[in-house]
């Protein structure tokens, strides 16, 4: 009886070499700092796979050729297909709770003179992380005559356009009834769908970006939110995105990463205050 991971790659209708899925492995690594393993092989097929047929290739050799030769057509969808967006709104709800019971009070009172506060969601996938920050900040603050905003960034142009409509199907709106009716409007037509009020998304910015490339950004942030973004990279590119980060922040301020996700080992420049919460040390 044949074994029936044999019988599977037979019926495969591509062919993936251990030398093609390399050079996707070293590109995607390149470009974002995600290191896949094998075990990931077949989640490679069956996302790339779907770029080959909608190219017409014939194999992940020609697409792989197609990378080399003219990545200037094919890399950004090359990117936005591997690259996993899982997200929901008030996602890890107890970094939403500390955000607007221990730091926002701090913020208005340490910033009263200059009146401005900057939040940094690095990685948003499709926004609903941004707009959850933005919803505390309305829900808690008195923002007028403030300076505020969120910054909210992601590599994959896709969900950065979907973040910016900030239109989503109703069952995705898995918020309280009290902020469904506050934060939501219905959509013209779409009785299927909620979109995001004005009065929060006047203060997302959504950006396309990748955190392997430099940044535009010269910070301060009061706030980063950088959660299940570092599981994806190895340590050395950990250490480096962290230090990037602490340049960003002056000490004091607080970083929220996922909750299975650290900074021992990784970082010296930031100390754990709340489970998965960390505080900018002092220089």
């Amino acid at each position: 009886m044949p074994d029936s991971s044999v019988t599977a790659r037979m019926q495969r209708q591509f062919e993936l070499t251990d030398a093609d899925f390399a050079f996707l492995c070293r590109l995607v690594r390149d470009h974002t700092g995600i290191a896949l393993s094998d075990s990931k092989r077949e989640l490679v097929y069956g996302r790339i796979g779907r770029r080959l047929r909608k190219l017409q290739l014939a194999s992940f050799r020609e697409y792989c050729d197609l990378l080399k030769l003219r990545p200037e057509e094919e890399l950004e969808h090359f990117v936005n297909a591997v690259t996993t967006n899982l997200t929901s709104f008030f996602r890890e709800p107890h970094h939403f709770e500390h955000l607007a019971r221990e730091v926002l009070p701090l913020l208005l009172a340490a910033s009263a003179q200059r009146r401005r506060i900057r939040i940094w969601s690095a990685g948003c996938s499709t926004g609903e992380e941004a707009y959850s920050i933005a919803m505390v900040l309305r829900e808690h603050g008195d923002l007028r005559h403030w300076d505020v905003r969120v910054l909210a960034t992601d590599v994959d142009s896709n969900v950065i356009a979907t973040a910016r409509d900030g239109v989503y199907p109703r069952e995705r709106v898995a918020v309280s009834e009290e902020r469904a009716e506050r934060w939501f409007r219905a959509v013209p037509g779409r009785p299927e769908a909620l979109r995001v009020c004005p009065e929060v998304a006047s203060l997302v910015t959504f950006r396309q970006l990748n955190l392997m490339a430099p940044w535009p950004m010269r910070g301060p942030f009061d706030v980063i939110f950088c959660r299940n973004v570092v599981i994806y990279f190895d340590k050395a590119t950990q250490r480096d995105l962290f230090e990037r980060l602490a340049q960003l922040q002056q000490p004091g301020a607080y970083l929220y990463i996922g909750h299975s996700e650290s900074l021992l080992r990784i970082s010296d420049r930031y100390e754990l205050i709340g489970r998965t919460v960390w505080r900018r040390a002092a220089e």
